[in-house]
C-alpha cells in the first residue's frame, strides 16, 4: 500500500428538486486535522454531520469545504380570492346603470387589490430534507474524490521517499565501510598527531599522551551513530510500506536521521567520512522535505 499525500482537491455535484447543489474540498499541509467549513443560509444544520463524516475519512491536512446550494425558480401559486370576486360582481350589479359608465372587465376586476394573490412557491420540511439528504450524498462522494487524488499522490510520494532511503541506507553503509575508519588509520592518525605534539616537548609525559589518544579515538568513534542510522532506516521503511497514515512518526523519524548525521560529521577526523556524512546530511533534509507532505 501507498502512503496518502495532504493535497488534494475534489468536486461533486448533485440535483434535488428546485436545488442545484456543490461541495468543493480541498486541502494542504498541516501538522493536524484543520477543517473549515462553509454553508450557505438554509443549511447551517448540516455542518456538524459534515465535520463528521470529513474528520472520519481525514486524519491529517488544512482542509476546506464549501457547500453552494441555488434555487431554480418554480411557477408562483396564483390564487383568486372568489368570494371578493363574487361580492364584488354582487356590488356592481347593484349599481345604477349609466352610458358614461362602462361595464367593468374581467382584468380589470382581477387587478382590484386583494382579488388576486400570487404566493411565490416554497419548499416543504419534507423537500427540504431531501434537499439535505442529497447535499449530504454529494459530501460523500467529494471525500472519496479528494481520498482518491490524495492516494495518488501519495503513491508518487511513496516512491520518492523509498529512493530517499535508499540513498541514505548506501551512505551509511558507505560510511561504515570507509577506510578512515579502519582501526589501523585510526591508529596511524593518532601516532602522527601524538609526534607532533611530543616533538620538541621533552616534558609531556607518555603515558598521559597515550590515555588521551585513547579517549580521542573513543569520541571519533561513530559506531553507534551508523547503527542508529540504519535502525531509522528501516523503521522509515516499515512506515513508508505500511500504507497507514504515518507522517508524523516519517518527520520525527527524519530529524533523528539528521542529528546521527550531525554526530557523525562533528566526530568525524577523515576527510572521505566528513564528505559523506555532508552528503547524508543533504539527502535526510531532502527526505524531511518530502515527509512534510505525507499525511
Amino acid at each position: 500500500m501507498a502512503l496518502h499525500s495532504m493535497t488534494g482537491f475534489a468536486r461533486s455535484q448533485r440535483s434535488q428538486g428546485f436545488w442545484r447543489l456543490a461541495w468543493e474540498i480541498k486541502s494542504v499541509n498541516a501538522k493536524g486535522l484543520d477543517l473549515r467549513l462553509r454553508t450557505p443560509a438554509g443549511f447551517d444544520a448540516l455542518e456538524q454531520e459534515a465535520r463528521a463524516r470529513i474528520g472520519a475519512r481525514l486524519t491529517r491536512g488544512a482542509c476546506y469545504a464549501t457547500l453552494t446550494a441555488q434555487r431554480d425558480s418554480a411557477a408562483p401559486d396564483i390564487r383568486i380570492n372568489e368570494a371578493a370576486l363574487t361580492s364584488l360582481l354582487a356590488a356592481i350589479e347593484r349599481l345604477p346603470r349609466s352610458d358614461a359608465v362602462r361595464t367593468p372587465t374581467l382584468d380589470g376586476l382581477l387587478a382590484i387589490k386583494g382579488v388576486v394573490d400570487v404566493v411565490e412557491a416554497t419548499d416543504t420540511d419534507e423537500a427540504m430534507a431531501a434537499v439535505h439528504a442529497a447535499a449530504l450524498t454529494a459530501l460523500d462522494e467529494a471525500i472519496e474524490g479528494i481520498i482518491a487524488m490524495r492516494a495518488r499522490e501519495g503513491a508518487a510520494l511513496t516512491s520518492v521517499l523509498a529512493s530517499r532511503l535508499d540513498a541514505i541506507g548506501a551512505l551509511a553503509a558507505a560510511a561504515d565501510a570507509c577506510p578512515g575508519r579502519k582501526p589501523e588509520a585510526v591508529r596511524a592518525r593518532l601516532e602522527q598527531a601524538v609526534a607532533a605534539l611530543v616533538q620538541g616537548a621533552s616534558a609531556l609525559d607518555p603515558v598521559r599522551l597515550h590515555q588521551e589518544a585513547i579517549l580521542l579515538a573513543a569520541k571519533a568513534d561513530v559506531r553507534e551513530e551508523l547503527d542508529r542510522l540504519k535502525a531509522h532506516v528501516d523503521a522509515a521503511r516499515d512506515l513508508v510500506s505500511s500504507g497507514k497514515p504515518a507522517g508524523r512518526r516519517l518527520d520525527f523519524l527524519a530529524q533523528e536521521l539528521g542529528r546521527e548525521a550531525n554526530t557523525l560529521c562533528a566526530k568525524s577526523n577523515d576527510p572521505d567520512l566528513t564528505r559523506i556524512g555532508m552528503e547524508l546530511r543533504v539527502e535526510i533534509e531532502q527526505f524531511r522535505e518530502q515527509v512534510q507532505n505525507v499525511e
